[in-house]
């Protein structure tokens, strides 16, 4: 006889709402009591099933770039392939824009977003390059055009920049994007 965990509805519910509330609010105006409202449960069940929101923050955020494979594409190609790449992820997980706002007020989000463009892209660049010694300074580079092309089109919504289509902010962004990874 097989047992079923009765709890995983509610940690669900409760990790969808917290999804929804920290993209919307970000990390200090979303509430335990706001997420437990909209999770349908008592805000004591988020703390149970969490601990925290910290750890329900941490819970949420959890996600991969997952890079294509730069090295694949023909070289003259890789600006246009990972600006491609990270528009499609920044619009289609919520992650990334809940890590983005909160890692403007927050360490523990800020040092999560750093990991990640060190342990993914990083080691894109060195093989790409053949060359160690600036791999983490293009990486660094490349987050900020890939940040702040995020936070304008995602977060803060300027007008020209949310206008645009994908294909349109690709063609913009992907020179620099490629002069960063291999110029």
């Amino acid at each position: 006889m097989a047992f079923t965990d009765r709890s995983l509805p509610a940690r669900e519910a409760i990790l969808s709402a917290a999804r929804a509330r920290f993209a919307a609010d970000g990390y200090d105006r979303a509430t335990v009591r706001a997420i437990a409202a909209d999770a349908g449960v008592d805000p004591s069940m988020v703390m149970r099933y969490f601990g925290s929101k910290r750890q329900l923050f941490a819970r949420t955020a959890e996600f991969d770039l997952r890079l294509p494979d730069l090295t694949a594409a023909p070289r003259e190609e890789v600006g246009r392939v990972l600006a491609t790449h990270l528009l499609e992820r920044w619009e289609d997980d919520h992650g990334l824009q809940i890590l983005l706002r909160t890692a403007t007020t927050d360490d523990d989000a800020a040092d999560r977003m750093r990991g990640i463009f060190a342990t993914q892209l990083v080691p894109q660049i060195v093989t790409l390059t053949g060359d160690r010694a600036t791999a983490a300074t293009r990486a660094g580079i490349v987050a900020t055009q890939a940040l702040g092309v995020a936070l304008c089109r995602y977060i803060l919504r300027l007008p020209p920049v949310v206008g645009m289509s994908r294909a349109e902010v690709v063609r913009w962004i992907a020179p620099t994007l490629q002069r960063y990874l291999t110029g």
